[in-house]
């Protein structure tokens, strides 16, 4: 992963370039010599917040309704937990 450095007049000037840069790695962008900002392919925001769902979406997958889940009934009452 490369690190680049814009001031942020360079940025202003190359934000072209700043998004290229950003493909390989963070760019961050200091004003006064002083980091304000920093610049992120969307891929890498991506990976680094987790691409989190919620139940609605995890539920809602293609492809699940063809999952055959078979549960296993029993009549019997679970043993009790040995804490010894």
């Amino acid at each position: 992963m490369t690190i680049t450095t814009f001031t942020s007049r360079e940025f202003q000037q190359n934000a072209n370039r700043a998004q290229k840069a950003a493909q390989a790695g963070p760019v961050f962008i200091t004003n006064r010599g002083e980091t304000g900002h920093v610049l992120l392919s969307y891929e890498h925001y991506q990976r680094i917040t987790g691409k989190r769902r919620n139940i609605v979406e995890a539920l809602s997958m293609p492809g699940l309704a063809d999952i055959d889940l078979e549960v296993s009934r029993s009549h019997e009452l679970p043993r009790p937990a040995d804490l010894s």
